[in-house]
């Protein structure tokens, strides 16, 4: 079921716990947008005013608890250009995520987040990271996931780059495009030469239609960022402390891999492959909800009326294998889901979908995130620099007093 966007007056004011003219007083102070609805004579209003004016008057009222509440899908903590999830749809600096995954080149969006302008060149390569040794820990290493490899290789590299102690911006941006071309340089054994990220990668994974680069490049595009997630509250702690930029992308990667977050991917594969070798897909899933487990890839918080990113890479997983199996188990476990559950694929399906119509191994979905989540994370370092502060909350004691 479709979630509503907005609510009537006496819905808004019980939500609220207010009387109708007070409702209408925070209405006129412009702090609740209302419009006209199928019924002219009434007016409705946005749901999520309402919820963001309970939320500051909670922190007023109780601010312990308002803070609590805020690390779990609850009230800004942080301030950030870049990223805006609003009524169904994801934004960096303000422009549509799918239509920048439709336009430009993942170096384009990087430049974008990084230093406000698309058109800025991405930084050239000063020297490469990849060689040796770092090529030969890359081969004591074989058979390890590419993002393990990430891990293990990131911090190691920073060592190779003494550039990346520069915290300012451009320089923070200049880290960042190196950083990038060691991810691609990773999964393609060094075969960088001239070519864009996408291409790199293509190669790497030994794609030879050359129309799936810009599939990649739109996966790295729509993975680029998503406002305060867990590895990106994780890179912005790391570069509060003034830690290089390396360092950064490698805490992120750390929090990425979890199950809840990039890991679900992983899970989506692993799924979508068990789907496809049943007899009866709406049984598997009807199981699954009776042990109380949830169905990965379906259902986002924050896109109740389906995520943008994943219809957008399911669609171009569909017109360029229009008859692959990756593409009709996708449709299949879909309209399964929604029957069920009243829930939309999110982005780690997409990633699924498209990586296995691409022919691609597992754990080529998280792989993707991993070097698309890289953009917002050095995005993120940058603001962060910027702020001049240590991240450092408080906890809340409610162990054993003491005497």
């Amino acid at each position: 079921m479709k979630e509503t966007l907005y609510l009537t007056a006496k819905e808004a004011a019980i939500e609220l716990e207010v009387s109708l003219p007070t409702l209408y007083a925070y209405v006129s102070r412009g702090l609740i947008r209302s419009e006209s609805g199928d019924n002219p004579r009434l007016r409705r209003y946005r749901k999520e005013d309402i919820l963001l004016l309970k939320q500051r008057k909670l922190l007023r009222q109780n601010p312990a608890k308002a803070a609590e509440a805020a690390l779990d899908w609850g009230t800004p903590v942080l301030a950030s250009e870049i990223s805006l999830i609003s009524e169904g749809n994801l934004y960096y600096r303000g422009q549509n995520v799918v239509d920048l995954a439709n336009n430009l080149s993942f170096e384009e969006v990087a430049s974008l987040i990084w230093l406000k302008d698309s058109s800025l060149a991405f930084a050239p390569a000063r020297g490469n990271l990849y060689s040796e040794p770092l090529a030969k820990i890359h081969r004591e290493l074989s058979g390890l996931p590419f993002v393990e490899s990430f891990q293990a290789l990131v911090p190691i590299a920073a060592s190779f780059d003494p550039a990346a102690y520069d915290l300012r911006p451009s320089a923070v941006a200049n880290t960042g495009a190196q950083i990038l071309r060691l991810l691609a340089a990773i999964v393609s054994k060094g075969k960088t030469d001239k070519n864009s990220i996408a291409e790199c990668l293509q190669q790497g994974w030994g794609i030879k239609n050359k129309i799936a680069a810009k599939l990649i490049n739109a996966a790295l595009i729509l993975c680029a960022d998503h406002e305060l997630n867990a590895s990106t509250f994780t890179a912005r702690c790391v570069a509060s402390t003034g830690a290089n930029p390396y360092l950064v992308v490698s805490a992120g990667l750390a929090a990425l891999q979890g199950y809840k977050h990039g890991g679900q991917s992983e899970l989506v594969e692993l799924f979508f492959r068990e789907a496809s070798s049943t007899e009866n897909l709406r049984s598997l899933l009807i199981n699954r909800l009776r042990r109380g487990e949830k169905i990965p890839g379906f259902g986002h918080s924050l896109y109740p009326s389906g995520d943008p990113r994943a219809t957008l890479l399911i669609k171009l997983a569909q017109e360029f294998a229009p008859n692959s199996d990756a593409v009709k188990i996708e449709q299949e476990i879909s309209s399964e889901v929604f029957s069920l559950t009243n829930e939309f694929p999110t982005l780690d399906a997409g990633l699924a979908t498209l990586s296995q119509a691409l022919n691609l191994p597992l754990g080529t979905a998280i792989t993707l995130f991993a070097i698309g989540r890289t953009v917002g994370w050095i995005g993120h370092a940058i603001e962060e620099y910027q702020t001049n502060r240590l991240i450092r909350p408080r906890a809340k004691y409610i162990g054993i007093q003491p005497r």
